[in-house]
C-alpha cells in the first residue's frame, strides 16, 4: 500500500494502552541518559531509583534503531516491563510521515501497546518568510496526523529553544496544530526551553496557549551564564537550582487538566557524558545514579505538594 492509499484508508488499528497500572502523571526517565548501558540494566536502575516508567529512545543512535524496531522493540519492552515500569511513550526520530521507517515504528508501537511517541525537528530557513514556511509545514502535520489516526497513536512535538527551532515561539506550533486533533498530533511541552524563550513571564502565556494540546511534559532547569566567548547562553542545571518556577508551572498544568507522562531530563554538566547521551560513562556509575536520585526525589516532593502525586 502506498502512502496516499494508506492515509486515505479507514482506521484499522485499535488505540493501544500501556498495561501497567494507570497513573495520571507518571514520572519517567529518559533513556538518552542511560545510553551507556543496556536496556535491561537501564530499566533495573530506573526501577530501583523509583521511576514510574521509561521513555525509550527509538531513533538513530538510540537504544532501539528504527531500522530494527520490529525485532528489537519487543525485547526492550519485555525487559522494561519486567521491572514493573510503564511505557507511556517513546522518543522517536520521526519528523514527518516520510521519515525512513516511520510506519514500521508506528506498527511496532501498536504491537507493544505504547500509546504516544515524541516527534519533531522542524526548522526555519533564515531569510525566508515565516508565514510561507508555516504554510509548507501544514501538509506535513496533516499527513502525520492522518497516519497516527490510522494507528490510534498520539505524536507529541517536543518544544526546543533557539532561533531556528519551529515551536520555540510556541504560537507557531499552535498555528500548526490548532486544526488537528491533539489525540493525533500534540505537544511535548519542555518547560526548561519554554522559560529560556520567555523567562520574564511569557512562558505562562505559552503554557496556557498550548496546554490544551499538551500530552507530555519534559522537566529540566537552567540558569543564564556567559560562555567562553562572553555571550549569554542558557546553562542547564540540577532540578530546582535554576530559573524555572516548577511549582507555578505544575499548578497550571494540573488546573488545565493535564494528564500524561512527566519526563525528567538531566542535561547539566558533571554527569560524565550521560547528559548528552554518550555511550561511555566517564564518572562512577554510583555518582551518576546519586544525582538522578536526588533530582527525582526533589521532583516527587514538589508533585506531592502541588497535589500531583
Amino acid at each position: 500500500m502506498d502512502r496516499r492509499t494508506f492515509l486515505a484508508a479507514p482506521a484499522a488499528f485499535a488505540a493501544p494502552s500501556d498495561p501497567a497500572p494507570a497513573q495520571r502523571w507518571p514520572v519517567v526517565a529518559f533513556s538518552k541518559h542511560f545510553q551507556w548501558t543496556s536496556v535491561a540494566e537501564a530499566a533495573a536502575h530506573c526501577a530501583e531509583l523509583g521511576y514510574d516508567g521509561l521513555d525509550l529512545t527509538v531513533r538513530p543512535g538510540g537504544h532501539v534503531e528504527p531500522a530494527r524496531v520490529t525485532e528489537d522493540l519487543p525485547k526492550a519492552v519485555e525487559q522494561i516491563r519486567s521491572q514493573k515500569l510503564a511505557m507511556p511513550m517513546v522518543t522517536a526520530g520521526i519528523v514527518d510521515a516520510t521519515t525512513p521507517h516511520a510506519e514500521a515504528v508506528l506498527r511496532a508501537l501498536v504491537a507493544a501497546k505504547i500509546p504516544r511517541y515524541r516527534w519533531g525537528g522542524f526548522r526555519y530557513v533564515e531569510g525566508k518568510s515565516i508565514p510561507a514556511q508555516l504554510d509548507e509545514l501544514r501538509p506535513k502535520v496533516r499527513d502525520l496526523a492522518a497516519m497516527n489516526r490510522q494507528f490510534g497513536l498520539t505524536a507529541m512535538y517536543h518544544t526546543h529553544s533557539g532561533p531556528t527551532q519551529v515551536g520555540a515561539s510556541m504560537w507557531d506550533l499552535y498555528l500548526l496544530l490548532k486544526d488537528q486533533s491533539p489525540d493525533a498530533v500534540s505537544v511535548n511541552y519542555d518547560i526548561g526551553h519554554a522559560v529560556v524563550e520567555g523567562g520574564y513571564g511569557n512562558w505562562t502565556h505559552t503554557t496556557r496557549l498550548l496546554m490544551p494540546f499538551t500530552r507530555g511534559i519534559a522537566i529540566k532547569d537552567f540558569l543564564w551564564s556567559k560562555n567562553a566567548k562572553g555571550a549569554w547562553v542558557p546553562e542547564w542545571c540540577a532540578f530546582g537550582e535554576g530559573m524555572v518556577d516548577f511549582r507555578r508551572f505544575l499548578t497550571m498544568a494540573k488546573a488545565a487538566g493535564f494528564t500524561g507522562p512527566l519526563q525528567q531530563h538531566f542535561e547539566y554538566p558533571g554527569l560524565g557524558g550521560a547528559d548528552s547521551g554518550k555511550a561511555v560513562l566517564t564518572i562512577p556509575k554510583e555518582k551518576l545514579l546519586a544525582e538522578f536520585r536526588r533530582d527525582l526525589n526533589k521532583l516527587k516532593r514538589l508533585l506531592k505538594e502541588v497535589g500531583m502525586a
